[in-house]
């Protein structure tokens, strides 16, 4: 779920907690005025493989998304789709919050969002077990989020969840590690880990994830206290780049991971959560224009891990504007069309 100067402004709900209550009212004004914030500039779009769809003409669709870098491309994203099928799109992304941005689709003054199956499973929809299979876990939030009026599209390969990185060049020096499994073959001096403060105490945290992979929290043979150091999210990168520690708590689409050539461990026991994006859309909104599912259908597979840290590192560490990225990777994929060329 998920999380800078990136990760130190990324606020997964569920997570990291509730964002300003008035910052939301704010939003929620917003929409009702029919205004649009400052952040609602994209570029001029003509029609690529994704082209008007029949009745679009005139309506209005609004797009929204949370306030990370993330959800900020993908609102961009959702933004360049609707305008390529011919809507009026109201820009309504950078909204902050987790839960203001759900409230606006919940209550149609959305119509799409790209969000994260974990998130809405363990937050939003109140469930306690955990689901880790991604096809299983989208499934389960799809049936369930319809009573409330929401429709999940078809997911994307793209998983924002919690991972284990180390720097590359160690990797050798750690047996050539490549899965959290293998962490119980090194030598105790060497399981050291840097997290943030929320990971360690939570009870689906460091803890259990020690447990899941053989390994006891303070035990001499496990992992000593004194071996976990407890960081700002927003530092683990560079605190573990820099060998603080051997391994960091690191989210599998930040930007930095690239940037800072650093190498995700396996979780090949499956004890994170499945955090796949997906478009969802107000079920009216789609009823009325079925054809907005199969125009999301086709961006949905490109949207990869590998693809979201580029994107991401083009914001984070170059510095580029959200839009300009979203827009030369919708180009590059051939949806849309640049008018002026």
């Amino acid at each position: 779920m998920h999380r800078p100067a990136f990760h130190t402004r990324r606020r997964h709900l569920g997570r990291w907690g509730l964002s300003v209550s008035v910052l939301a009212v704010t939003a929620l004004a917003l929409t009702g005025c029919g205004l649009q914030p400052a952040t609602s500039y994209v570029p001029a779009v003509g029609p690529g493989s994704i082209t008007p769809l029949d009745g679009a003409e005139g309506v209005n669709l609004t797009v929204t998304s949370k306030n990370f870098t993330e959800q900020l491309l993908l609102g961009k994203i959702a933004v360049l789709a609707g305008t390529a099928a011919g809507f009026d799109v109201t820009d309504l992304s950078n909204v902050p919050g987790s839960q203001p941005a759900r409230d606006l689709l919940l209550s149609g003054q959305a119509d799409v969002l790209w969000d994260y199956t974990g998130t809405t499973w363990l937050t939003y929809l109140g469930q306690t077990e955990a689901i880790t299979d991604q096809d299983e876990m989208w499934q389960a939030v799809h049936d369930l989020d319809l009573k409330n009026g929401v429709t999940w599209g078809a997911p994307a390969p793209m998983n924002n969840t919690y991972a284990l990185a180390v720097r590359s060049e160690a990797v050798a020096e750690l047996g050539g590690i490549t899965a959290m499994s293998e962490l119980a073959a090194l030598p105790v001096e060497d399981r050291t880990f840097c997290v943030e403060a929320e990971f360690n105490s939570r009870p689906d945290g460091m803890n259990p994830m020690l447990a899941h992979y053989g390994l006891e929290r303070g035990a001499s043979d496990g992992v000593p206290d004194s071996n976990i150091g407890v960081y700002d999210t927003g530092a683990i990168y560079s605190a573990t780049n820099d060998g603080a520690c051997n391994f960091g708590e690191v989210f599998t689409t930040d930007g930095r991971l690239d940037a800072l050539d650093l190498t995700v461990l396996t979780d090949d026991l499956a004890f994170f959560p499945a955090y796949n994006v997906a478009p969802i859309f107000y079920t009216e909104t789609l009823t009325a224009h079925p054809g907005l599912e199969k125009i999301f259908a086709k961006i949905s597979p490109k949207l990869t891990d590998e693809v979201l840290r580029g994107m991401n590192r083009q914001v984070d560490v170059d510095g580029a504007e959200p839009a300009d990225v979203a827009y030369a990777w919708m180009i590059d994929e051939g949806f849309i069309t640049d008018p002026a060329a």
